[in-house]
């Protein structure tokens, strides 16, 4: 039985994707099922996606400094298309962007050095609907 379903994405021009596929891998192991959209989506194309693939989760890796502008876009997507699927950011966020991104609907924020067991435990909370405080 699957943990639940995950949409893992890389949203804008960041083009590193290791970190998301590791990502990736660590969830599926478990037990999620993971869809993983590849690089440069939009925040349109990322809400489609998780609207079409019925997701409890959606996971944006972000490494270029947009997270700002691009995670609260995909929140506002998604809620455009009548869902509130949950968005949790991964990736260089600085401590002063948690509480912004947080406002912004972002119901969670893992930073480099997260450990495996800490990035399954969030998610899992977050598909409980016990989304910790970004």
């Amino acid at each position: 039985m699957s943990a639940g379903r995950v949409l893992v994405a890389k949203v804008g021009l960041d083009g590193h994707d290791r970190g998301v596929k590791v990502v990736a891998r660590i969830l599926r192991d478990a037990g999620f099922e993971v869809v993983y959209t590849g690089l440069f989506q939009t925040p349109d194309t990322v809400a489609a996606a998780a609207v079409d693939e019925d997701v409890d989760v959606i996971g944006l890796s972000m490494l270029s400094g947009a997270h700002m502008t691009l995670a609260p876009m995909v929140v506002d997507k998604v809620r455009e298309r009548g869902v509130d699927i949950p968005v949790v950011v991964g990736g260089i966020v600085p401590d002063a962007d948690r509480a912004p991104l947080a406002e912004a609907g972002v119901a969670a924020v893992l930073t480099p050095g997260a450990s495996a067991s800490e990035v399954v435990e969030t998610v899992r909370r977050v598909v409980e609907g016990h989304a910790q405080p970004a």
